[in-house]
C-alpha cells in the first residue's frame, strides 16, 4: 500500500468505517536555517511583519513530519490515523522541530 493511500484525520470517528486502534504514530523533523537567512530574518523582525524563510521552513517541516507519520502508520500495518495533532517547538535559538501524531487504527471487516 502506498503511504499516501492512509488517511490522515484530525477527528476520532471516520464516517462509515469501524477500526481497532493498534498504536501511536509520530512523524518528527527538526530543519534549521542557514546564517545568512538567519540574518534577514533578524533584520525582518526589527520592522515588523512575516518572515517568509521561516513560514516556508514550517510548512517544509510539516509536509516532512507528515510523511514521516504515514510511514509510521504504514509500518504498524495501519488503514488510517485519527486525531492526527502537529506540534512544535524550538531547539536552542536556530532549529525548530515539527511533530505529527495521532492513533493508526485497521478497519475492522464485518462477516455477513
Amino acid at each position: 500500500m502506498n503511504n499516501q493511500s492512509i488517511l490522515v484525520t484530525t477527528t476520532e470517528k471516520i464516517p462509515g468505517k469501524e477500526y481497532e486502534i493498534i498504536g501511536e504514530v509520530f512523524g518528527v523533523t527538526t530543519q534549521s536555517k542557514n546564517f545568512l537567512k538567519d540574518f534577514g530574518a533578524g533584520l525582518k523582525s526589527m520592522v515588523g511583519g512575516e518572515i517568509r524563510s521561516y513560514t516556508k521552513m514550517l510548512e517544509e517541516s510539516r509536509e516532512q513530519a507528515m510523511i514521516r507519520l504515514r510511514e509510521s502508520a504504514q509500518k504498524l500495518g495501519a488503514d488510517a490515523v485519527v486525531m492526527m495533532r502537529y506540534d512544535s517547538g524550538s531547539i536552542g535559538n536556530d532549529m525548530q522541530s515539527v511533530v505529527a501524531y495521532g492513533s493508526a487504527v485497521k478497519y475492522v471487516a464485518h462477516n455477513e
